[in-house]
């Protein structure tokens, strides 16, 4: 599964080894039987396991007026279409972000700093670097090739339940789960709960495995329902181990 828009569902807690911290007084400060605990590792699981889980998590268990705060990061503010390798293909531009002046849905991009944007260069695109740095690029719209121009920004976005719904089908539904996977730590103290995992995972070109630990915090509202979802990972650790390197 790729790194950044994850959740998750699960149904099997049996299978799962969870981990209570206690303050320097011996007394837990993790909470790991209670409804919230129950339902945030549910959560985390669904996200690790495949994409019709975790729509269904998302479904049933996010509140109408919840919110999913996905990670940082510098880019752009689109999505380009990870089941079609002929052409790069914008499928979602996130408003109020650098590609939302230039960029629209069904735009594919020719060329990206004057590399041919195919499905072999996908890993030389000049997407990442510095925020404010432009990057030129030629894409086609309606049949018409045009050059445009984009700067990076700092993306921090917050999607409704809504927009969650449309941004999960996204993604890769073949290569959405990963090898293996376990909870690592469970805190909560009122209606905050914080989940630790981590996952093992093998890049599909290449088949070089990687590991990565992240931290999704949950907030439930009275009714027992996520109101509010976000996490941390280590998306550069990731990259490190597949041979990446991030240079000025």
């Amino acid at each position: 599964m790729n790194n950044v828009s994850k959740m998750i569902l699960g149904a099997v807690f049996t299978a799962i080894s969870i981990t209570s911290i206690a303050d320097g007084h011996g007394k837990p400060m993790g909470l790991t039987e209670g409804p919230n605990e129950k339902l945030a590792i549910a959560w985390v699981t669904a996200v690790n396991t495949g994409m019709d889980e975790t729509l269904a998590m998302v479904k049933e268990n996010m509140a109408e007026d919840g919110i999913f705060r996905p990670a940082r990061y510098v880019g752009f503010g689109f999505q380009l279409d990870p089941n079609n390798e002929d052409e790069m293909t914008v499928v979602r531009v996130t408003p109020d972000t650098p590609a939302s002046e230039v960029l629209k849905e069904g735009d594919v991009f020719v060329s990206v700093a004057g590399v041919p944007a195919t499905y072999e260069n996908r890993d030389r695109m000049s997407f990442r670097g510095k925020p404010g740095e432009p990057v030129k690029a030629v894409i086609n719209r309606d049949g018409k090739e045009m050059a445009i121009e984009v700067k990076r920004g700092i993306i921090a976005t917050t999607n409704s339940k809504e927009q969650a719904l449309k941004n999960i089908p996204l993604g890769d539904r073949e290569n959405w789960g990963v090898d293996s996977f376990q909870i690592d730590e469970v805190l909560s103290e009122g209606n905050v709960v914080h989940v630790v995992s981590s996952y093992t995972d093998t890049e599909d070109d290449t088949g070089i495995e990687y590991t990565e630990r992240t931290m999704t915090r949950f907030v439930f509202d009275a009714d027992g329902k996520v109101s509010w979802v976000g996490g941390l990972g280590e998306s550069r650790f990731v990259l490190e181990q597949q041979g990446y390197t991030i240079t000025r």
